[in-house]
């Protein structure tokens, strides 16, 4: 059984483009957007002008919840390591790259959420 196995595997090829293999490209491809994404909002809001990339990183923050997990789904389905044509490659780098792309959006969000009290605060009086 363990031998026939290896022999369904090795007839996918290195380069052949599963379906497996798209969507779990797919999942990464979202997730390097969302982490860009993310980055640039917490580079507009260490500027501190206008709404601070508080819409960024709230984009970027689902878009990498989404992606990290599509790439999850993937890893959890798959039925062997890399090479066998099951995208699990790039269903790590979804997960890995999806998470930073929450990290880094949570992080504005948090900024932005800790500048706007004071002046919410002040404003009420």
């Amino acid at each position: 059984m363990f031998v026939s196995h290896l022999a369904a595997a090795a007839e996918v090829g290195a380069y052949t483009f599963t379906t497996a293999r798209f969507w779990a490209t797919a999942a990464a491809l979202l997730a390097l957007a969302a982490t860009v994404l993310a980055a640039l909002a917490r580079a507009r809001a260490a500027r501190g002008r206008g709404e601070g990339g508080r819409r960024a990183a709230v984009v970027a923050l689902v878009a990498g919840l989404g992606a990290a997990a599509g790439g999850a789904v993937t890893l959890l389905v798959a039925d062997g390591g890399p090479g066998t044509g099951n995208g699990v490659v790039a269903g790590g780098a979804a997960v890995v790259l999806g998470l930073a792309a929450v990290v880094l959006g949570g992080r504005v969000l948090a900024r932005s959420r800790r500048a706007d009290a004071p002046a919410l605060a002040g404003n009420g009086r």
